[in-house]
This record gives C-alpha cells, sequence and structure tokens, in this order.
C-alpha cells in the first residue's frame, strides 16, 4: 500500500510541477503576445481613421471618398427597413445623406485573420437644425476585408439604439 502512495504522490506533483511550467509563458511566448497585441493596436487605429473617413465623406457627400471605401461587391444594411444596398446604391443615395455632425465611439475590433476583420462601435447623428430628427444614435457592425493589398469595406449592418 506504502509504495502505491508514494507512487501516486509522485505523479501528482509531476503533474502539477509540468502545469506550472507550461503556465509560465517564455521570452519568445511574450514577444509574441506583445508584437500580436501591437498589431491589433495598429489595425483598431487603421480602422478607426477608415471609419472617420467614411462619415466624413457621408457628412460631406463626397461620393468619391466614400466608394473609394467600400468594395466592389458591398452590401449594406440601414435602419430604414429598405433592405440591403450595393456599392452603386449607397453611393447614389449620398444626395439624400444629411448628416450635420457625428460622434463616433466604443470602437470593438474582432481580427478574423490576416485579411478580414470585424468591427463595431456606435455613432451618434446630428442632423440640420430644422429636420424633424434632429439626433439619432445607430449601432454599426462592419466587416472589413484586404483585397490588392487595400482594406475595403465588404459588409455594413446598422441598428436603432434607443
Amino acid at each position: 500500500m506504502q509504495p502505491r502512495f508514494i507512487c501516486a504522490c509522485f505523479v501528482c506533483l509531476t503533474s502539477v510541477a509540468l502545469s506550472q511550467q507550461s503556465a509560465v509563458p517564455s521570452p519568445h511566448s511574450e514577444s509574441r503576445l506583445s508584437s500580436s497585441a501591437s498589431a491589433e493596436s495598429n489595425l483598431k487605429d487603421l480602422f478607426e481613421s477608415k471609419i472617420k473617413a467614411e462619415w466624413d465623406a457621408l457628412k460631406n457627400k463626397d461620393k468619391a471618398a466614400y466608394g473609394a471605401l467600400l468594395a466592389d461587391d458591398y452590401q449594406g444594411v440601414e435602419v430604414d427597413g429598405q433592405g440591403e444596398r450595393n456599392k452603386l446604391q449607397a453611393i447614389n443615395e449620398m444626395a439624400e445623406t444629411n448628416v450635420f455632425s457625428y460622434t463616433l465611439w466604443g470602437y470593438k475590433l474582432i481580427p478574423l485573420g490576416p485579411d478580414a476583420a470585424f468591427v463595431i462601435y456606435e455613432v451618434t447623428m446630428q442632423f440640420p437644425p430644422k429636420s424633424t430628427v434632429r439626433y439619432s444614435r445607430i449601432y454599426v457592425t462592419e466587416l472589413w476585408v484586404k483585397r490588392g493589398g487595400e482594406w475595403k469595406e465588404l459588409h455594413y449592418q446598422e441598428t436603432h439604439v434607443k
């Protein structure tokens, strides 16, 4: 009985020691983690600037700047309940856009691989003083893909926030 007990204790202590060794990160894994965090931070900054450029284009009714951000097979769904819009429809609707100013916040980036990312954020839009509705807040999700070395918005979905 005693040799089995000693053997069981030895196995338990060995497994605890091995699990602690694997829990301690190696210097190489720490550098990979920090470079990964740095790359994700750079990507987040990149998408924040692209999204700001997108909303500036909408505010200024700049069809060329807006179209340059969208993938050719872009699909967007807005809160108006009119269904999906393709790239051409989204660009042509800019004439009807009346965003006076906007505030972006709550960015969240979810990398989906080296060539895709999912971005979530909220925007509060202010409309011109004589508009019936002065403010609107929406929750936005966007799927971005890297094509030909450039990041393009492939899908846009907005949901009204009360």
